[in-house]
């Protein structure tokens, strides 16, 4: 039957496909979902925990010393906690630290417990003491944080003389125990980890590719795409800091000793490569939106960012999986109908009007090709094809990927100061320790360690972080509460509870890292059945136990956060802000003096240079992400704050395009009459730091015109380009060199004009 308008069969059928489509689609997204989950490195984790947790307790079970298990478990627990991913060298000196830590935190807490005031005394110092080992680190600040839970979990069965000792040896035993299970796991699959990291970072690079789709989309919403691209690259930054630790700190892997090691390396080189390239494809979206909305060239450009970022996830979950991806060539394909697209437009609508507004959308189209073919090379390596080669060493150099991490004595005590976010933090969380103990003490708490337990996992240094954790332990709590009664009501075998167990703490320790909500809701159940187990006819207790002490701990944590020495982020995001400008300022300079001499560019330096940068854009960009989720009455100049973050993304984006064509071969545009228009650039970004830094207030007005020969130049070439386009000429000389004379000069333009405004914004905020 043929469908027309006035077919009442054609007006059902046509909805009915329409779902059908919508649901094919769903679940495929759903089928990807679970792929990602399955494959992924924190499903891993949890296993690994669970495993290396549970196994000494049903050792030890199986003969008939169920004690001795849970306390070798114990120590493997906190030993977990300093199980973070690294090179197996790191993780191993992690877990050794912490083996040591926990041991001397059991002794000292045992033999403190005879005493009132010398536990408390204790709590406090160690609450301080383990909380400032933050300054060196995430690392070594999961082993403060591991040697504080040993010290609250010590709390719980007071012991004496030769006990104490050899309790805490159990404890250490259970610690060792974990370290080898690990790195007994790692030596089997070596390169499963780096797979599944490497994986993820992929995975967010696509996601900011698709964000930054959004701005050829009709109608962008400019200032939510800005905040989810901050939001995303701080994402992409932490997976790439990640990869560079794990690949360049491990000697198989930075030597290239194998073909496996040979490929992720290349991977990450080649996938870090094209995310720098995809930051060099900002413009000015509103003019050409405003342009070219009518053609229809920019809606095709969004369709093809969002098909590449698809399949760059295809391309991240071959990785995870260590499956081989295959390239359709579909998107190459596709884009080449939008080149005859773009080449009727101009055959059509180019004249001496547009030839400008033509040249940009040209160059994106060329970054679609580019980032295409990239893409498509992708495939090859999820093959670990033996044809690919080994790398240069200047491109492997580990400075321009890995920041060296500071241990010495003398930054610990550089910190103890009230200007030192991370001293601010220690206090609150001795003070909120104290002050849990003291509660527990006088109203005679049940199980009152889960106090202590809920202010360590809860108070963090950023308030955000305490806000959004607290609402998660509240909730996840109680509803985890409700879940683990209804397993109870309807499961009565013994075994049967103790699987689910086993699920629910898997589950757990894989949400810990990710989604604090679900990890605490699927931990409360466990613990639920966990203490049925162990003492059945006490549960009811344990369960108003375990909500009223994380309702306590919450409740501490929350009013710590808010007023023991609190530190607000419009305090310190000054800070970031004139670190963002010295690191803008160092690789423009770089860059411009690169183009203004000619001289030879070192790309060692270009790249650390690069590097801090985007360190700097992602600090800061963290930093104004807490700074929203702070009080109202707290968020001090946040719209120009803002407006300062936008900028400072925006001027990245051009000076990595500098960057690029700094480096591409085609591009041989270099004057000396780049020089004004640097000095007066950077005087621009001396003036906002001065303008930050109060101890500064020196501003010398830069020169205004100092672009003018440049764009007199710029000029002159569209001039005889228009000129040949009315004639006819439409592939000349000319329009080779207006492209990359103009590319490059509009570059230095949008920052000239960008350093200006990031002037004012600085001005606003004072």
């Amino acid at each position: 039957m043929k469908l027309n308008q006035g077919s009442t069969a054609g007006n059902k059928i046509i909805p009915f496909l329409q779902l059908s489509y919508n649901c094919t689609f769903a679940i495929l997204d759903y089928i990807k979902s679970y792929k990602k989950f399955a494959n992924g490195r924190y499903l891993s984790e949890g296993i690994r925990m669970t495993a290396g947790i549970l196994l000494p307790a049903f050792i030890m079970a199986y003969f008939n010393d169920l004690a001795t298990g849970v306390i070798l478990a114990s120590g493997a627990l906190c030993v977990s906690i300093t199980d973070s991913p690294g090179p197996l060298k790191h993780r191993a000196n992690g877990m050794l630290a912490g083996i040591g830590l926990i041991g001397v935190a059991a002794i000292i807490t045992s033999y403190a417990a005879a005493s009132v005031i010398a536990l408390g005394i204790t709590i406090l110092i160690f609450g301080f003491v383990f909380s400032m080992l933050t300054v060196y680190g995430t690392r070594i600040s999961a082993v403060g944080i591991a040697a504080l839970v040993m010290m609250i979990l010590s709390l719980q069965t007071p012991l004496h003389d030769k006990a104490i000792w050899m309790h805490a040896l159990y404890i250490m035993a259970g610690g060792l125990w974990y370290l080898l299970f690990s790195a007994l796991l790692y030596r089997i699959r070596p390169y499963k980890i780096i797979q599944q990291i490497l994986g993820d970072f992929i995975e967010s690079i696509a996601e900011y590719l698709r964000i930054r789709g959004s701005f050829y989309a009709k109608n962008p919403d400019y200032d939510k795409t800005y905040q989810l691209l901050l939001q995303e690259q701080i994402h992409v930054q932490t997976q790439q800091n990640l990869l560079s630790e794990l690949l360049f700190k491990t000697r198989t892997i930075i030597k290239e000793s194998t073909q496996t090691g040979r490929v992720l390396l290349k991977l990450f080189l080649d996938v870090s490569d094209m995310f720098e390239n995809i930051m060099t494809a900002y413009r000015e979206y509103s003019v050409l939106h405003k342009q070219f909305d009518d053609t229809g060239i920019l809606e095709e450009y969004h369709r093809h960012i969002i098909a590449l970022s698809y399949e760059l996830e295809a391309v991240a979950l071959a990785v995870k999986s260590g499956d081989r991806s295959v390239s359709t060539k579909e998107n190459i394909e596709s884009i080449k109908q939008t080149r005859a697209h773009y080449e009727t437009l101009r055959l059509n609508y180019l004249s001496h009007e547009t030839v400008d507004n033509f040249i940009s959308i040209g160059r994106i189209l060329r970054n679609l090709e580019e980032l295409a073919q990239k893409i498509d090379s992708l495939h090859l390596y999820t093959g670990y094809d033996k044809k690919i080669k080994k790398i240069g060493g200047e491109t492997t150099n580990p400075v321009n990927y890995v920041e060296s991490q500071d241990i010495s004595v003398s930054l610990f005590f550089n910190n103890l100061n009230f200007t030192s976010n991370i001293f601010r933090h220690s206090l609150r969380v001795a003070f909120s320790l104290l002050v849990g103990y003291i509660i527990s003490l006088y109203f005679h708490i049940g199980h009152s360690y889960w106090i202590l337990l809920t202010i360590i996992v809860i108070l963090k240094p950023a308030y955000s972080l305490t806000k959004t954790r607290n609402k998660d332990r509240l909730f996840g709590t109680f509803l985890g509460i409700l879940i683990g009664i209804v397993i109870l009501f309807f499961i009565k075998n013994n075994t049967a509870l103790l699987i689910v167990m086993i699920f629910f703490m898997a589950i757990s320790y894989t949400f810990m890292r990710t989604n604090y909500f679900a990890g605490v809701l699927f931990m409360t159940p466990y613990l639920v059945i966990f203490f049925h187990l162990l003492y059945p006819d006490n549960l009811k207790m344990v369960l108003t136990d375990r909500l009223l002490d994380t309702a306590i701990g919450s409740v501490i944590a929350f009013l710590a956060s808010l007023f023991v020495v609190p530190a607000w982020e419009h305090s310190t995001i000054k800070t970031f802000m004139i670190k963002m400008l010295e690191s803008n300022q160092k690789y423009y300079t770089l860059i411009g003096n690169a183009f203004a001499t000619a001289d030879p560019v070192e790309i060692h330096t270009l790249k650390k240079a690069r590097r801090e940068m985007l360190v700097s854009l992602a600090n800061l960009s963290d930093a104004f992400s807490r700074m929203l989720s702070e009080p109202k009455w707290f968020q001090k100049g946040i719209k120009s704050v803002h407006r300062f973050v936008v900028l400072n993304h925006m001027l990245t984006s051009h000076l990595a395009t500098l960057s690029y064509y700094l480096t591409v071969s085609l591009n041989k545009y270099r004057s000396k009459d780049l020089l004004p228009v640097i000095e007066s650039t950077n005087q621009y970004f001396t003036n906002a730091i001065h303008c930050l830094d109060a101890t500064k207030n020196i501003h010398t007005e830069p020169a205004k015109d100092a672009l003018k020969i440049l764009n007199d130049h710029a000029t002159t070439l569209l001039a005889k380009r228009s000129e040949e386009i009315k004639n006819g000429e439409f592939e000349t000389e000319t329009k080779k060199l207006l492209v990359e004379v103009k590319s490059v000069i509009d570059q230095f333009n949008y920052i000239f004009g960008i350093a200006g405004d990031i002037v004012k914004s600085c001005k606003e905020y004072e």
